[in-house]
């Protein structure tokens, strides 16, 4: 194949990416449908949650938007609010639910930042194949800690994230990060020294020079300029946001959004670059969590117990909420968000608390 005709595939994938996403999840619904180990059930099994996707799709554009993992909405969401419609669940099910729709929602909304060219693939690789050894670890965990540490982790990760949010700037940028307001031409087009890749949406485009700074141009002709270094102390930030990826289903995306804006990497690019990040390492935990019990003599997981009628609606909802966030972190400022979601942590944290002491 010429690479002609690949830049041209590439090209007609990103403008249509939408279409190709938004038929995963009616490839997954109907494949459960058909599929999954549930026995002999009826149409109420299936419909009996159909308000988690509302829900799912809300708390799904409102991760999306800032950058973070789902699973730190929805497991406190089917902690708290679950119970009060239906039988509550228990931690490693919780999860489980989380991380499956988190995959799916941030898989679609990481193709949305890509058609954007707000992704540097490059960093997010390194730093998944880094995280990949503790959120595997952090999954395994999972099956064999009491419900009591569970509750108590999950707080301490909340209250964590909560502070990390109010701290970090994720108010939009100037549309030329170097600086030059001449960067981007009057007819869309940029400069001639700036990157255009005919492979990508309008004129977007990325280089890296020998000394090892990236110019980045996304398809809107706004300009991005950083380096990649750094690696050390992002290292450190996604090992631990690994483990709790892998035990509560969140914790990578929101450490890794402050150690690359620590290293100089601007919002948006870390944002987009972020849901690659946090999309695979959910695929990881998902797959330990729906196999992997059995590995470490804990809660022996399978696909049969697996709450389809659940996740039927969940997953549609995370990856329309993925596709919709992009939209709504040009229109609204993602400061606002950012702190509306900070002060809900603080409070869901103060509440896993009480319940790790019994009060609740």
């Amino acid at each position: 194949m010429s690479s002609q005709h690949k830049s041209r595939i590439q090209k007609s994938f990103l403008k249509y990416q939408h279409v190709f996403v938004l038929l995963a999840p009616v490839l997954f619904v109907t494949s459960v449908y058909f599929a999954a180990p549930t026995g002999d059930v009826g149409t109420n099994y299936w419909l009996e949650y159909w308000w988690l996707f509302p829900a799912f799709l809300l708390g799904a554009t409102i991760v999306n938007t800032v950058g973070i993992s789902g699973s730190a909405l929805f497991v406190p969401f089917l902690i708290f609010i679950f119970p009060l419609f239906a039988q509550p669940l228990q931690p490693e099910t919780i999860v489980k639910v989380g991380l499956i729709s988190e995959a799916f929602g941030l898989s679609s909304s990481s193709v949305a930042f890509i058609q954007y060219g707000l992704v540097d693939r490059r960093l997010a690789l390194t730093l998944v194949a880094g995280a990949v050894p503790f959120v595997v670890g952090g999954a395994l965990l999972s099956f064999i800690i009491p419900e009591v540490v569970f509750h108590s982790l999950l707080g301490v990760a909340l209250l964590a994230a909560s502070y990390l949010l109010f701290k970090a700037d994720l108010g939009h940028e100037s549309s030329s990060e170097s600086g030059d307001e001449d960067a981007v031409a009057a007819d869309g087009g940029v400069a001639a020294d700036l990157p255009n890749d005919p492979d990508k949406l309008g004129p977007a485009g990325v280089a890296t020079d020998a000394d090892g700074n990236v110019t980045r141009v996304d398809r809107d002709g706004d300009d991005y300029r950083y380096t990649r270094g750094g690696y050390l102390r992002r290292f450190g930030n996604y090992s631990i946001g690994g483990i709790f990826q892998g035990l509560a289903g969140f914790g990578v995306g929101e450490l890794g959004i402050i150690s690359m804006l620590s290293t100089k990497v601007p919002v948006r690019v870390a944002i987009g670059t972020n849901h690659i990040v946090v999309a695979l390492t959910a695929v990881l935990a998902s797959l330990v969590h729906v196999f992997g019990g059995g590995l470490v003599g804990g809660h022996s997981l399978s696909l049969a117990s697996t709450p389809w009628n659940m996740v039927v609606f969940t997953v549609p909802a995370t990856v329309i909420g993925g596709q919709i966030a992009p939209y709504v972190s040009n229109a609204l400022e993602t400061d606002t968000i950012k702190n509306f979601v900070g002060v809900l942590f603080a409070i869901i944290s103060v509440a896993l608390f009480l319940m790790a002491a019994g009060i609740a």
